[in-house]
């Protein structure tokens, strides 16, 4: 499951996001401790540490003194909403300057999609 070319803090911080974003964790729950992850992952609690204060820096998780990491309310649209920026950042920029260079405009690209995926293209 470990990427061997991401640091494993990073990978450790992306999977508490993939089970809050997927409902496994939510919000207002507890999440694992790091010791539970460093176990469970075979690795250093310092570096399950490292991961877990990612996220606590970016307002994905708080701590209750004394009791542990609890996921905080509006966790999982943050993680949406970065995600989706991400995503067009990464895929739809991308998409959207190639089809300019070869002559197409947002809706011919949306048509090329809607038939990709299996859906027929809008009417005129």
């Amino acid at each position: 499951m470990m990427d061997e070319g991401k640091p494993l803090f990073v990978q450790i911080a992306e999977q508490v996001e993939a089970s809050i974003l997927d409902g496994s964790i939510a919000e207002e729950s507890q999440a694992p401790s790091t010791n539970e992850l460093a176990v469970f992952h075979r690795i250093n609690p310092a570096t399950a540490a490292k991961g877990v204060n990612m996220l606590v820096d970016k307002g994905v998780l708080y701590k209750r003194r004394g009791i542990g990491m609890f996921v905080a309310r509006g966790a999982r649209d943050l993680l949406l909403k970065e995600r989706r920026s991400d995503f067009a950042e990464r895929y739809v920029q991308p998409l959207l300057a190639e089809a300019r260079r070869i002559g197409l405009g947002p809706e011919d690209v949306a048509d090329l999609v809607r038939t990709g995926a299996g859906v027929s293209p809008a009417k005129p």
